[in-house]
């Protein structure tokens, strides 16, 4: 019987998954996750009067940073040439919220989700970093891969 849990050996440690044999494939994936704040916080983000400046200017630049750094981050992730990242942010006021959402893309023998992942879980902890004067209870949530394409699996949606 197969193991379910490719990052574990046959004695049970923890190994990096050989992916030499794989076939290099069109990859990516897309994560999502909110940051509840505040409606003080939130109009100082949406009208950019945030004393540290431009809010989501700089929690983008995080996450597209973390994206490249998976690797050093969770040990063990492959390091993967990304050719394509991309962080963006909706303000859903209504809900005192901001959603980010991270995409990650490469042609490679490994998925991204991880990438979409870091790069999301990383733009909200810049958020509330730039944020936290204005609001210290802020609320990270709901950080997970929405969808993810390629390799023998092929498209998985939420």
């Amino acid at each position: 019987m197969s193991n379910p849990l490719s990052h574990i050996n046959a004695a049970g440690e923890a190994n990096m998954v050989d992916v030499s044999d794989k076939q290099v494939t069109q990859r990516s994936a897309i994560a999502e996750g909110y940051i509840y704040m505040s409606a003080a916080a939130l109009s100082a983000v949406i009208e950019q009067t945030n004393a540290k400046g431009d809010v989501l200017a700089t929690a983008r630049i995080a996450g597209i940073q973390a994206a490249k750094q998976t690797s050093q981050l969770i040990p063990l992730c492959h390091p993967l040439a990304l050719t394509k990242v991309s962080v963006d942010f909706a303000i859903e006021a209504e809900q005192s919220r901001i959603r980010i959402e991270a995409l990650c893309k490469l042609a490679g023998k490994t998925g991204v989700e991880m990438e979409a992942l870091t790069a999301c879980s990383v733009a909200a902890l810049t958020l509330f970093d730039m944020c936290k004067a204005a609001d210290p209870a802020m609320r990270i949530d709901g950080i997970r891969v929405l969808s993810k394409e390629g390799g023998k699996t092929g498209h998985w949606q939420a």
